[in-house]
């Protein structure tokens, strides 16, 4: 009866045009017998920054797995824009507007920093033709206007084994405003970081918000979720432990929140 008065409600939000962004419905996954995801069911809104909080094994990877269609749910049903959908492969998430940024950048270091921002999705001409002078162009305009590079000593031709850490997730999120997805997935965006390369990262974060789109943002730290997002929807042992606003509670009592449920198994 629940799952059926949650497919209603995404229809009737449909209907209205004020859906949420991504909603999913009792969405389930099993490997064998093994139960990863338990009925999740959650929603995200336009123009939000959601943090997914979690201990190891909550099923935060496999939630963001089944999202960008590199796992197919085992049941449930997935609403994207009211409409309801089934991602099957990453190219059909990216094709609706869905980017993921993962934690080792996911970038070619020995290439240049124009031809990241278009791998695998080139520029052409109409004979079918690489336009390497648009790539060129396009990405000095991100590096100026998006990414704040400002140094001379760096171009479209430095290649990117030579930037910082934080730099890199700069130019990774900068492809995924690009490319005008709506939804850009953050998977532990800041590991390995700095801390001036991980408040650059925060930064380019906030930036997603200003430019009118959503994220959801992954992360063991509560210091790095809290500043920066508008909600926490907490997993734990593959169910939505709870959804809890920002303004509705402080840093530190999310932080013993979540230390309660590891102990306890409650979100109390």
């Amino acid at each position: 009866m629940a799952e059926a008065n949650l497919q209603n409600e995404a229809a009737e939000a449909a209907a209205k045009g004020d859906a949420p962004l991504l909603q999913m419905v009792d969405v389930c996954k099993r490997f064998g017998g093994v139960q990863v995801l338990d009925n999740v069911s959650l929603e995200i809104g336009s123009n939000e920054i959601v943090g997914l909080v979690g201990d190891n094994g909550a099923g935060k990877s496999t939630l963001i797995k089944t999202i960008t269609g590199v796992h197919l749910p085992t049941s449930g049903d997935i609403y994207y824009k009211g409409e309801k959908i089934s991602i099957h492969s990453v190219k059909k998430s990216r094709k609706l507007g869905i980017e993921t940024v993962y934690q080792e950048r996911a970038l070619a270091d020995l290439q240049t920093i124009w031809q990241n921002m278009f791998l695998g999705r080139e520029i052409t001409n109409k004979l079918g033709f690489m336009n390497i002078k648009e790539e060129k162009r396009q990405s000095e305009l991100m590096m100026r206007e998006h990414m704040g590079f400002t140094s001379k000593a760096i171009t479209v031709d430095t290649e990117v084994e030579f930037l910082s850490g934080g730099e890199k997730q700069g130019i990774a999120i900068s492809r995924a405003l690009y490319f005008k997805a709506d939804l850009i997935i953050l998977d532990e965006p800041t590991v390995a970081l700095s801390l001036s390369e991980t408040q650059r990262v925060q930064e380019f974060i906030l930036d997603i918000k200003r430019r009118g789109h959503s994220a959801i943002y992954i992360s063991h730290s509560i210091y790095l979720l809290y500043p920066v997002c508008d909600r926490f929807i907490v997993l734990d042992r593959g169910r939505v432990a709870g959804v809890l606003d920002k303004k509705d509670v402080t840093q530190d009592e999310l932080q013993e929140k979540m230390v309660n449920l590891v102990k306890t198994g409650v979100l109390a």
